[in-house]
């Protein structure tokens, strides 16, 4: 008999490409091979590939590559990555009114700097959850709403609150530098100079690539806090031009999915998530 696979097994592929299914025909058009038994169709995952701290070089079309690929690993479970999104959303909407409602308060002004810096430490550790989630589903398995919060029972929960601290502390020193540089140019009673501007830009341009893939190469790759952001921003380094034309499909999809009542976000929420993961595997694996 010819196997052959039914429209949910052909619908549970998550990424085009990514699985690939045994048992396609067990008949043998040689009359003397041996007979074969048919075995049930079973996703074969794809293997990792090997790692290449060093990272990939890649041309500008990759950046809408990385998009792409990353619906492709949200759309087999849109209404799971919705809830997830939606729970994430709501998690700083409410540690944001908290913090406010608290700052408000003189008496809890402390509190408040308190809830502030719990969710620069919280944000880390619920993307490292999102990172293992999109791995699991690159695996061929499902992704769930646990995913979210699988960052605090990692082995990786320590070092990924190293990475918000890292960030609060480039916020402050960000801080710093553009405080200091706008308040020269204030005292003058002049304008920003674009040379200025560009180099307040490019700072934080700095910050934000050692921070983009840093959360998968912690929770995946098991890397320390300094290395993980400097392999980060090697890769984005190496990768800047499709880094920037990600950027810009990103900011025109986020415009786009914000006209009907932010709906769209929905969508683009997770997709944005996905799409660290992606640019990751992109980056730093050779398949």
């Amino acid at each position: 008999m010819l196997a052959h696979r039914s429209g949910a097994q052909r619908a549970c592929r998550p990424w085009t490409g990514l699985i690939s299914y045994a048992g396609e025909s067990t008949i043998s058009t040689d009359p003397y091979a041996a007979p074969k038994t048919h075995v049930a169709d079973v996703p074969e995952t794809r293997p990792d590939g090997n790692f290449n701290p060093a990272g990939l070089r890649w041309p500008a079309g990759h950046g809408w590559d990385w998009i792409k690929s990353a619906r492709g690993l949200t759309k087999q479970q849109t209404w799971t990555w919705m809830g997830i999104f939606i729970l994430f959303a709501i998690i700083f909407i409410l540690l944001a009114i908290i913090g406010g409602v608290l700052g408000a308060i003189p008496e809890l002004v402390t509190v408040a700097v308190g809830v502030a810096a719990y969710s620069i430490f919280i944000g880390p550790i619920l993307l490292g959850g999102l990172m293992l989630g999109c791995d699991a589903v690159y695996k061929g398995q499902p992704v769930s709403v646990s995913h979210l919060f699988a960052g605090l029972g990692s082995h990786s929960a320590g070092k990924l609150a190293g990475l918000g601290l890292a960030s609060l502390l480039a916020n402050v020193v960000l801080s710093l530098i553009t405080g200091s540089i706008f308040g020269f140019e204030q005292a003058n009673f002049s304008d920003p100079e674009p040379v200025t501007l560009a180099l307040a830009w490019l700072v934080m341009l700095g910050f934000y690539m050692a921070l983009w893939f840093s959360y998968p190469l912690v929770v995946l790759n098991d890397f320390g806090v300094v290395q993980a952001l400097r392999t980060s921003f090697t890769g984005c380094l190496k990768n800047i031009v499709p880094l920037l034309v990600y950027g810009l499909m990103l900011s025109l999809l986020a415009i786009a999915a914000s006209i009907p009542f932010m709906l769209g976000w929905l969508i683009l929420g997770p997709v944005m998530f996905a799409s660290i993961y992606t640019g990751y595997r992109d980056i730093f694996y050779q398949t």
